[in-house]
């Protein structure tokens, strides 16, 4: 398994956030897109649309399957990466970096206690792996 870069923080979900000041940037882990296989196409909100911490914000479609997406925390969508209506295999090439998802304005810095580090999420995998 590749190692999860350390400045960003994991969910259950299998999602990556990380945190500059009020601004999030989010995306999918290199293990999610492995398990989805190539990625064809995918489905984001809006900018201006607000979201609650877990609730679905979009949807990511493989040649395997279809599946969603949920906001680590509560925010506005500030920005979507619109390089992946072309490119959505950017997502499989570059998870952690030119295959982001979205960039939110974080509603409030409370909800990341519940998320995991690098070291807590690879652990997840694992134990997720043997379940």
């Amino acid at each position: 398994m590749s190692s999860c870069p350390d400045d960003r923080q994991y969910t259950k979900s299998h999602e990556w956030i990380r945190i500059e000041g009020d601004v999030a940037t989010i995306g999918i882990t290199d293990h999610a897109q492995k398990e989805l296989g190539e990625v064809v196409f995918v489905d984001l909100p809006d900018a201006g649309e607000l979201f609650d911490a877990d609730q679905e914000f979009g949807t990511i479609e493989s040649v395997k399957a279809v599946s969603e997406l949920f906001l680590p925390v509560a925010g506005e969508i500030l920005e979507i990466n619109k390089n992946l209506n072309d490119e959505p295999g950017a997502i499989n090439e570059d998870p952690y970096g030119e295959g982001w998802l979205v960039k939110i304005r974080v509603a409030s810095g409370g909800e990341v206690e519940g998320l995991m580090s690098a070291s807590q999420y690879e652990a997840f995998v694992q134990e997720e792996a043997k379940a």
